[in-house]
């Protein structure tokens, strides 16, 4: 077995449940739940990804639990451990270095969009305000086009997050969530109450739960089922390599179940708290990915206390970022610690280096570099398709035929620890429903379902 003589778990299962809902609530939560609910007719949308989370989201994270759990090891020590044991190919250990190298491409961009949070949270914390959508705009493309300040951005979160998985499993990783994520909710809470009492609730609320059958359509669907997918960190490595740190006793679908509830709770409350906003200040809510950046700055220069809002508000995101960054991280630190001996800080800034310096040529591909293209797009559209468009997705179907066909019911169940009645319905849907919800996904974001609208 490819198994370390000792590894670090968990102080308990809160601890456990309390960094996997930091893995899971990242940008894709909040920034593109949000912008994709206005986007895709409010409230059909979230009814689907919600059915989604249950069918495919939940279903397939308890899997990659159940490796990490199993395996005891990094991603790719964990396949090798449960391959040798039910009798697999070694091959499978492919599946680990699949999920760990998209993690470090993921954060090489990751980190410059979070470095963008970063500088509109300086920003509101001296004051800047915008008065305009044009000046709204502008402000963002200056700040596209200036690739030093990105640069320098991009280089204190992604410090940040090295800084904190080089401490350890428990005295970084841990801790660093036990701080962060109630602080988010706590946060988030604030944001909703002030949307209700600075905003217009009800226009929130009846967009995103007045369900309405005529905007149910397959296109909505489909890109439901994307987001359930993506925005519980499922095909990384991070959930795997955080459930191999979770001790024998805890039962993997009560854990999993709550860290898919309070990630659904976070895209839920922030979607009420920003929609609540957007409406009350009459700006429109399908504008895309612009909502957060140029929209929502509008809102807080023209509302009572606009400065706390914003600085709160960018605080909220900024906390999600950097709790999934750590995690996107620690999956190659903890390869080259249980692989080679390497001391985990030595393993955690050499990480950060390499990742550093993509982050830097994504920062210029925005302005100095933008002529420089891979399949007809910019360096941050490019990786970003490679990495949470192709190779996320068939992680995610990889992982839901090793576990439902590959492993065999008996180990599976033996780590599962479910009822009589829940294992047969978890098993088949992890073998039947999820890996079609996965291929259909897959095909969606590559632009092969198009003509379903």
């Amino acid at each position: 077995m490819n198994q370390p003589v000792s590894r670090s778990t968990w102080t308990n299962r809160w601890a456990f449940i309390l960094v996997t809902i930091g893995s899971a609530v990242g940008l894709g939560n909040i920034w593109k739940f949000s912008y994709l609910v206005g986007a895709k007719g409010g409230s059909a949308f979230v009814l689907v990804y919600l059915c989604c989370v249950a069918l495919i989201g939940l279903p397939l994270l308890m899997a990659e639990i159940l490796i990490g759990r199993r395996g005891r090891g990094n991603p790719v020590a964990a396949m090798l451990n449960t391959a040798e044991e039910t009798g697999n190919s070694s091959w499978w250990a492919l599946l680990g270095w699949v999920g760990m190298l998209g993690a470090l491409v993921i954060l090489s961009y990751y980190s410059v969009v979070a470095g963008w949070i970063a500088d509109y949270l300086y920003q509101a914390a001296i004051g800047v305000r915008v008065e305009t959508a044009a000046a709204a705009a502008q402000a963002f493309a200056d700040l596209e086009r200036d690739p030093l300040r990105m640069g320098f951005w991009h280089t204190v979160f992604l410090a940040l997050s090295v800084g904190v998985t080089a401490r350890g499993v428990v005295a970084g990783i841990e801790v660093a969530n036990k701080i962060m994520m109630p602080s988010l909710f706590l946060i988030l809470v604030l944001l909703t109450v002030w949307g209700a009492v600075a905003g217009d609730m009800p226009a929130a609320l009846h967009f995103m739960y007045d369900f309405k059958i005529k905007a149910l359509t397959p296109g909505v669907v489909l890109s439901a089922m994307g987001q359930a997918f993506f925005s519980l960190s499922l095909g990384m490595g991070a959930i795997m390599t955080y459930g191999s740190y979770l001790d024998k006793e805890a039962r993997i679908g009560y854990v999993s179940l709550w860290v898919a509830v309070a990630g659904s709770l976070v895209g839920l409350l922030s979607g009420m708290a920003i929609f609540s906003l957007t409406f009350g200040y009459g700006l429109d809510p399908s504008v895309g990915p612009e909502l957060i950046l140029q929209a929502l700055p509008l809102a807080f220069a023209h509302m009572p206390g606009g400065q706390l809002v914003a600085v709160l508000f960018f605080v909220f995101v900024l906390f999600a970022a950097w709790t999934s960054a750590i995690s996107l991280l620690e999956p190659f630190v903890s390869w080259l610690t249980e692989r080679y001996g390497i001391h985990r800080a030595k393993a955690a800034w050499g990480t950060g280096v390499p990742v550093w310096l993509l982050g830097l040529a994504v920062c210029m591909s925005f302005s100095r570099w933008s002529d420089f293209t891979m399949f007809g797009r910019n360096l941050f559209d490019a990786l970003d398709q490679c990495a949470t468009n192709v190779m996320m997705p068939l992680s995610g179907l990889a992982i839901a035929i090793y576990v439902g066909w590959m492993m065999g019911r008996a180990p599976v169940r033996d780590e599962m620890k479910l009822g009589v009645r829940a294992f047969p319905l978890w098993f088949n849907v992890l073998r039947y429903v999820v890996p079609v919800g996965i291929v259909l996904v897959f095909f969606h974001v590559l632009g092969l379902l198009d003509w379903l609208k």
